[in-house]
């Protein structure tokens, strides 16, 4: 299978850097999927530890509830476990034009072109990634939990992610499986938008089948300061691309950027501690040197998110739900946008207001975000 997928990959690309780009993610797939052995033989073994027995058979409660309560592909996927030696599976790099949030793309056989490029070895990225700095691109590399290989393999548990808490743990799970059901190729604002309404309706379906309350106002909690997290960055993203637009000189645009930047650190310092109590879960966000990239994937995975939970909202029940996704997902890029805008609410004649986070007394995001 190795050897075939190879020489599949091998004959639709060409050049040396493409030959070696396809060499390390045919070989760092095979070398994870190697490492998965059945979660049954993880639970026989009397070497393996309770912690990580007990996050096992939670998995697999989580896999049951995505087959017959989610309607998700009941196959192979999230039947195994592989414990890795590294932090992450692998790291993806992002990066758009100094003076602008587009984030620049790359093309792939069978996933299209998306606007970023994985890495099973964090050296490669950040190699790949100064060669784009070298061209005065904004860049950022960030480690990724998971990814899905779309059905084509059986997706593996990985201890990357399955020390995640409980709710966290079901709605990375979810949000996976959910790109087995439908993906439009070169569409990735679709494909994780889709996705992400997925997670949400089913984190939420679990929480209420598991009926532990703790779990549940764990989740809500961290909801609530993911949002003010997203309209965060909502807020000066708008601002950025405002200064970008301003018919001012290079140097004027590149100041304002950097004001923007400080601006956006003193307002996360300041909700951290006065709205979250200290919570440092995106100080790792911050902690970066702040660049465009930072600011690529916000509108990937969430701008199309109330068009897909207004579309399931009219349908129902989830197996229409994602048959009609699936039928849009084999339109082209104008039309399924414009099928898409029909689910939502006409837009008001003038913008509205930037969305601003609210500081009140009550109280793994998604890959890109982290």
């Amino acid at each position: 299978m190795r050897a075939t997928l190879a020489l599949l990959v091998f004959g639709m690309v060409g050049g040396c850097a493409q030959l070696a780009y396809y060499t390390q993610a045919v070989q760092g797939h095979f070398a994870m999927l190697a490492e998965a052995r059945p979660i049954d033989h993880w639970l026989a073994d009397p070497g393996v530890k309770d912690d990580l027995k007990t996050r096992l058979k939670r998995v697999r409660e989580i896999r049951t509830f995505a087959a017959k309560e989610l309607a998700l592909p009941d196959n192979g996927s999230y039947t195994k476990y592989a414990a890795l030696k590294r932090k992450y599976v692998l790291w993806n790099v992002v990066a758009t034009p100094e003076l602008s949030l587009k984030p620049e793309q790359w093309c792939f056989p069978v996933a299209g072109c998306v606007d970023y490029r994985g890495y099973y070895s964090r050296e490669a990225a950040q190699s790949f990634a100064a060669g784009l700095s070298r061209q005065n691109l904004d860049v950022r590399v960030t480690g990724v939990p998971a990814y899905s290989t779309l059905g084509w393999f059986n997706d593996p548990v990985l201890s990357t992610f399955i020390e995640y808490p409980e709710a966290e743990l079901a709605r990375l799970i979810f949000h996976e499986l959910a790109h087995q059901v439908a993906y439009a190729p070169g569409d990735s604002q679709f494909n994780e938008s889709f996705a992400t309404a997925v997670e949400e309706i089913g984190v939420m379906r679990w929480l209420e089948a598991r009926g532990d309350e703790a779990v549940r106002a764990e989740y809500i909690v961290y909801q609530e300061r993911k949002e003010e997290f997203l309209a965060l960055l909502s807020t000066y993203a708008h601002q950025l691309q405002e200064n970008f637009n301003r018919p001012v000189s290079d140097a004027e645009k590149r100041q304002r950027k950097a004001e923007i930047f400080a601006d956006l650190q003193q307002r996360y310092t300041h909700i951290k501690q006065a709205k979250w109590g200290g919570y440092a879960g995106y100080d790792r966000w911050f902690g970066e040197r702040m660049t465009n990239a930072h600011f690529a994937l916000i509108s990937t995975y969430h701008d199309l998110v109330p068009a897909f939970r207004a579309m399931l909202g009219k349908e129902k029940h989830l197996p229409t739900f994602y048959q009609s996704v699936r039928k849009l997902a084999k339109m082209d890029n104008g039309a399924r946008r414009k099928a898409l805008s029909a689910y939502l609410p006409p837009e008001p004649s003038s913008p509205p207001p930037s969305r601003e986070v609210r500081i009140e007394t009550t109280g793994t995001l998604t890959a890109a975000m982290q």
